[in-house]
């Protein structure tokens, strides 16, 4: 995604209850699978489109339902730098859980043909967890891909797992 000078993010601001804190906690990581911009205590933004705004009306309602409060926003940043800061921040999130990506990969290449075998379907599934939460895709996205790709081609045909 290209940030432009209109770009429109989809904001949460949320408050949730201290205790129990397994609901806090639960929240946090929903908020974090999405990949979520965290802007401030109890704000979060996405770029905007269909996808993400659900998602967040999704966590919203479930705020919601314990005991917390919430609301949702459409909003652009005031100004194209700060968009870009914003984007630039996911997009080094994104970039780091890419090259531990790639090291797995490298790491692998090295293990026992039943343990290469798993470890490209487990950094497969893992690449499609990150590409679900890159909205901004850094140059570290293509070299992941590559070392799990490479990773697979390196397995012998017939290479139980």
């Amino acid at each position: 995604m290209v940030v432009s000078a209109a770009g429109q993010w989809v904001l949460l601001a949320y408050r949730i209850p201290r205790q129990p804190s397994t609901l806090r906690i639960t929240i946090w990581r929903k908020l974090d699978r999405l990949g979520v911009a965290r802007l401030g205590d109890g704000l979060v933004a996405l770029p905007a489109d269909p996808r993400t705004r659900e998602q967040l009306e999704w966590i919203a309602e479930e705020i919601g339902e314990v005991g917390g409060s919430s609301n949702l926003w459409l909003a652009t940043a005031a100004s194209l730098a700060q968009e870009r800061a914003i984007a630039a921040e996911m997009q080094q999130a994104r970039a780091a859980e890419y090259r531990a990506v790639a090291e797995q990969a490298e790491a692998a290449a090295t293990a026992r043909p039943g343990e290469r075998s798993r470890a490209v379907k487990r950094l497969q599934a893992e690449l499609r967890r990150i590409g679900r939460r890159d909205y901004f895709p850094p140059p570290e996205r293509e070299a992941a891909q590559r070392a799990v790709r490479d990773l697979a081609e390196a397995i012998v045909p017939g290479e139980a797992g």
